[in-house]
Order: C-alpha cells, then sequence, then structure tokens
C-alpha cells in the first residue's frame, strides 16, 4: 500500500470513529487530488458540519466532484441534494438524473426514490408502471401500484 491508500484507509476508519478533525485533515489532500471515496466523505462532513465549519458550497463542491467520477452513494447524495434544494438549488430534473445514474449502479435508496419521483411525477414523467418496476428492483415485494 502506498502512502495515499494508508491515508484514505487511516481517514476513512477516523471518520467511522467519529474523529472528524482528523478524518477532514487525512481526506482533504486526497479529495485535492481526485479521489472520490475522500470527496463524498468531505462532503458528508460538510454538509453536516462534522469536525467542520458547515460548509453547503463546499459539501456540495465535493459530492459533485465525486459524483462525476461515478462513485455510487455521492451520485445518490447529489441527487438528494437536489431532490430537496439542500446545498444547491432545488431541481427536480436534475435530481432524477443523478439518482438514475445511482439507481443503475444498484443502489436500492436511489431505485426507491426514483420509483416515488415516477409515481408522483416529480422531475420526470409520471409513470405507474416504471415506478412498480423500480420499487421491485429496490426489493419492495408489495409495491404501490398508483394509477
Amino acid at each position: 500500500m502506498d502512502n495515499a491508500d494508508v491515508d484514505l484507509a487511516s481517514g476513512i476508519a477516523a471518520f467511522e470513529a467519529k474523529e472528524f478533525r482528523r478524518s477532514c485533515q487525512l481526506l482533504q489532500p486526497l479529495a485535492e487530488n481526485g479521489n472520490p471515496e475522500a470527496q463524498y466523505r468531505l462532503a458528508v462532513q460538510y454538509q453536516a458540519g462534522l469536525g467542520v465549519v458547515q460548509n453547503q458550497p463546499q459539501a456540495y463542491h465535493w459530492m459533485r466532484a465525486a459524483a462525476e467520477q461515478d462513485h455510487g452513494l455521492a451520485l445518490h447524495g447529489l441527487g438528494i441534494m437536489y431532490l430537496y434544494g439542500e446545498c444547491v438549488e432545488k431541481n427536480e430534473q436534475q435530481a432524477a438524473g443523478w439518482l438514475q445514474r445511482a439507481a443503475a449502479r444498484g443502489l436500492a435508496g436511489s431505485m426507491a426514490t426514483l420509483a416515488s419521483m415516477y409515481e408522483q411525477g416529480l422531475g420526470v414523467e409520471k409513470d405507474a408502471a416504471k415506478a412498480k418496476e423500480l420499487y421491485e428492483a429496490a426489493g419492495f415485494t408489495d409495491a404501490p401500484a398508483s394509477e
């Protein structure tokens, strides 16, 4: 393992142990060098103010950077940011696009959120059949069948 791998493992361990200041110190340089896992975790820290001052523009910046590298949880996180207008202006069409990419990676939470969007017609054309398909793909056997 090289130093970057050790720092990433140490940063993740610090994050999981809720040692957020240490996590930030370890992950920041890795994020700046383009590591999507470090970028995603920094985004979470900035969004929630974990070990750093809460900073929505930074949270969006790092979440987007990781999502653009196809990091599954970052794709979901960015979709949620757009869906609810967290850290960025609300945009349901953008939300749907990012959540579709996350769902394509097999994230059940993204599939379920997207299903709900199809059910309600949020950011996508209302489509009960597509909603049912996504709910089932997410593991919901008693999927709502709204018409």
